[in-house]
């Protein structure tokens, strides 16, 4: 699920990790497109331009006059030039306030007053459209009859959550059947419809927060002045009250992250905002989903649309993988919880046998058997003649066959003690064995988890099919040790503790292996010194760098397995001088060995070590019986 995987065709499927990572790049090419400055810097240039016209008209009437010859003509132009002039250079620094005192300045061009005139038509369209985007993504540049239309539809929805409040049906399909257009997302429900209209809203919002607090009184100011209709305005900002209110999650405090050179129109920054805040949501749901069921939840059309079809293909097959699971009998749903069953639990296992046993000569591998046969109980799948004394495990084809040719056909069919065929068996050797794994913090801030779970699970599955009379017990420890089932595997994660008590897992390890018979052994991985115990008061003693105490505990422990002929066989991952100082002392009262590993040879060390012991035992076992 986090990584990846190919499918039963062959096909890549993206894993959560190449998702999120395609996800991280679409939110950076979307803040670099530009940022939404309320298109304060094209107008206000574009006001400049009108005003230089306005100038230059002012200079050539004023000059047409003096060239008339007429003095009078010429005193008037003067006057009515320093006038307009006065005016021009009298306008405010703030782009409302300027619009506002050329809505009063006697044009000498009838050009700039038309621009003029036009521009602030467009403007009053775009703070509108600003207003109206807010609730709607069907509608740019609003005729009148729109703009009724609207006014219309916000109405109905005001009486439809007034219904809702009142516990009466709010006629939802009433209302979309009259006013569907102005939502071409269809909502199916009125949540959904309040949910889309939130999200509209909240990503609006961020797009205010993310200007500077001039532009924004300068967003407010124009609004002000140029909108007329304030009963529309009063419905948006109710509206979206309402609507953060019933969604306070959304974001609505967020900025919206633009950061590019080039400013964007409003509609083009919404949308860019809407899908920013689309894509923080979906990332926080991502990292959040702990299983492939999770992922149902997750809207495959949005992610197309914001991260492309291979994404989205991924995430819908990965979404369907806990039925594909549940089809091949892999996984259960009990108590509202997913599951492995044994027979995925045996999967994982020979899965991590398999490539853990990949890297190894084949000839390494060996068999649980000795070059004789003996009395034990497991079948070597060969047969011999039976001798007095032997197990009465009869091979009754061989039995029949031997009949037959002793007797040469015919019935009826009369059998001899000399016709009987036995199976022979092999002399089996039992060990028992406890894996004590460390699950302290260390472990996978160093990398060093995932190898080591992984060599438990390959471990189980080892024995429980090659030697099932053997025993594996498993010990987890961090600032306190306990057993694990082997069922518990595939999910036991590290502790979020400090302290590694070896100590307390030796003795959980040696009161486990007090109820079995056979050759004993400990095999312990770990990447750190002893660091806790277990005190007299049952409370845990913690102290970095290792206290002389926790030391002197632990290797007392050490002693009692050694008294009770358990051997321990340490594997340390990242091993430093402390640690090796400290499992040098443990073999020399142990006699087990020690091996400096890595995370990636660690499997080779363990099993190839775990089948030369049962190769050693049962060599001493042939040896014992021969004897």
């Amino acid at each position: 699920m986090q990584q990846g995987m190919r499918d039963r065709n062959g096909q890549q499927v993206q894993g959560l990790r190449e998702a999120l990572e395609r996800l991280r790049e679409r939110r950076r090419e979307l803040r670099e497109q530009g940022q939404f400055d309320g298109e304060f810097a094209e107008i206000a240039a574009e006001l400049a331009d009108i005003i230089d016209e306005e100038r230059l008209a002012i200079d050539q009437d004023e000059q047409r006059a003096q060239e008339s010859g007429d003095e009078r003509r010429a005193e008037i132009a003067r006057d009515a030039a320093a006038r307009r002039r006065m005016q021009l250079d009298a306008l405010p620094d703030t782009l409302s306030q300027r619009i506002e005192s050329l809505g009063h300045h006697d044009f000498q061009s009838p050009d700039a007053q038309r621009r003029f005139e036009q521009l602030v038509e467009r403007l009053r369209q775009q703070l509108l459209d600003q207003h109206v985007q807010q609730v709607s993504s069907a509608v740019e540049n609003m005729t009148p009859e729109q703009m009724a239309r609207m006014k219309d539809m916000m109405a109905a929805l005001t009486t439809m959550l007034e219904r809702r409040e009142r516990g009466e049906d709010p006629q939802f399909e009433q209302f979309m059947k009259e006013f569907g257009e102005f939502f071409p997302e269809n909502p199916q429900t009125l949540d959904e419809l309040l949910e889309l209209m939130a999200r509209r809203m909240a990503a609006a919002r961020a797009l205010y927060n993310s200007m500077s607090p001039e532009q924004r009184a300068q967003m407010q100011a124009l609004s002000d002045q140029l909108l007329e209709d304030v009963d529309f305005r009063w419905q948006i900002d109710q509206l979206g009250e309402r609507l953060q209110a019933a969604f306070p999650n959304l974001g609505w405090n967020d900025d919206a992250g633009l950061e590019g050179d080039t400013p964007m129109p409003f509609g083009e920054a919404l949308r860019a905002a809407q899908d920013l805040h689309d894509l923080d949501e979906l990332e926080r749901f991502l990292r959040s989903a702990s299983s492939p069921a999770a992922l149902r939840e997750v809207d495959i059309d949005k992610v197309r649309q914001l991260l492309g079809d291979v994404t989205a293909e991924s995430i819908d097959h990965l979404a369907r993988l806990t039925d594909t699971l549940r089809e091949a009998g892999l996984i259960d749903q009990r108590e509202g919880r997913t599951e492995l069953t044994p027979r995925a639990l045996r999967a994982v296992g020979k899965n991590a046998l398999n490539d853990l046993f990949g890297r190894l000569e084949r000839d390494t591998l060996g068999q649980h058997r000795i070059e004789r046969t003996g009395s034990g109980h497991e079948r070597a799948h060969e047969t011999k003649a039976y001798e007095y004394g032997d197990p009465f495990h009869l091979d009754l084809q061989q039995t029949l066959r031997n009949a037959l040719r002793r007797q040469g056909g015919g019935l009826p069919l009369r059998l001899s003690p000399e016709d009987f065929e036995i199976d022979q068996t092999e002399h089996m050797t039992k060990s028992s064995t406890v894996l004590m794994v460390d699950l302290s913090l260390s472990m996978p801030m160093r990398d060093n988890f995932l190898p080591a779970k992984k060599v438990a699970v390959a471990l189980h599955s080892l024995i429980s099919s090659r030697y099932p009379r053997d025993y594996l017990g498993i010990v987890g420890f961090s600032e306190t040790a306990r057993e694990l089932r082997p069922e518990q595997l595939p999910e036991v994660s590290w502790d979020f503790v400090y302290g590694t008590n070896m100590q307390h897992g030796l003795v959980l390890a040696r009161r486990m292996l007090a109820r079995q018979t056979g050759t004993k052994q400990i095999i312990m991985i770990t990447d750190g010194e002893p660091t806790a115990h277990i005190e007299d008061d049952g409370e845990v003693f913690f102290q970095y760098p290792p206290a002389h105490s926790t030391v002197e505990v632990t290797l007392r422990e050490v002693v009692r397995c050694t008294r009770d002929d358990i051997r321990i066989n340490t594997f340390m991952l990242d091993a430093t001088g402390a640690l090796r100082s400290f499992i040098e002392q443990l073999t020399r009262i142990n006699h087990g060995r020690a091996f400096f590993t890595t995370p990636e040879t660690l499997g080779e060390y363990v099993l190839v070590d775990f089948l030369d012991h049962k190769r050693t035992i049962s060599t001493r076992g042939a040896g014992r019986r021969a004897g």
